[in-house]
């Protein structure tokens, strides 16, 4: 009997200390949180699984959401360690909390339609059309920003019937045809493959946003978030955003 219970307790051991060993390993994973735009997470989530190979025993964790909204969050105290943006506006008002931004990548606008386009729109001048479901961001957001800007530079008059608080949400309702025509970025339209139509507006007639990418000074993994950042501008990493369609910085 004495046997039997030291082998239990030896047995009770072993098990204790190999749990013990997995809760030190799980414990020991580190976790970057990076706030991004929601036109970037094809490219960030493809990003993400290169940067974790190279980095054994780290996790990226996104929160995808439009730009303003990831700025309200940030100044509610919401943690994170790198924060990239689709304009310029909302990460200069970050202010300090906001390290050394630097520009990684440019974007343009894009008409989306869905897909067979069955409101034949073909144009700019089209998105003014009476009648027509146009949907834009809201004026808030970097791609709302730009859609207005694009307006007034060639001189339209856009009725939208919604106003959008992400790129993602535009994108979404072109996709399930409860839009006729979505202004997006021309990454999101190359992202949907044949769910949309892209029809191209001309460069002259275009506008373009520069996306800034910078480590918080409230980072956890201050480190780490460096390490992502210089990444994103390695070369690596641009091939990787060019080839999704963004321009250069």
């Amino acid at each position: 009997m004495k046997k039997i219970a030291l082998s239990l307790a030896l047995a009770a051991a072993a098990g204790s200390t190999l749990t013990a060993c997995g809760s030190s390993s799980s414990a020991g994973e580190k976790t970057l949180t990076v706030f991004a735009a929601s036109s970037l997470k094809g490219t960030f989530t493809s990003l993400a699984a290169t940067f974790e190979a190279s980095h054994p025993g780290v996790k990226v964790v996104f929160d995808f959401d439009g730009s303003a909204a990831l700025v309200t969050q940030i100044k509610a105290g919401a943690p994170a360690d790198v924060f990239a943006s689709a304009a310029t506006k909302n990460m200069t008002a970050l202010g300090a909390t906001a390290v050394s931004p630097k520009d990684f990548a440019t974007n343009v606008l894009e008409i989306a339609a869905p897909s067979g386009n069955p409101a034949h729109v073909t144009d700019l001048s089209d998105l003014a059309r009476s009648g027509l479901k146009l949907v834009v961001c809201d004026p808030a957001v970097p791609c709302g920003a730009a859609a207005a800007t694009l307006a007034t530079k060639n001189h339209l008059t856009l009725s939208p019937v919604s106003k959008e608080q992400s790129v993602a949400g535009v994108l979404s309702k072109v996709e399930t045809g409860q839009a006729d025509a979505g202004l997006v970025y021309v990454t999101d339209v190359k992202s949907a493959g044949s769910k949309v139509v892209g029809i191209a507006i001309p460069k002259a007639d275009n506008v373009t946003s520069t996306y800034p990418i910078a480590v918080l000074s409230s980072a956890a993994q201050t480190t780490l978030a460096q390490q992502w950042v210089a990444f994103v501008l390695s070369s690596e990493g641009q091939k990787v955003l060019h080839d999704a369609g963004f321009g250069a910085a």
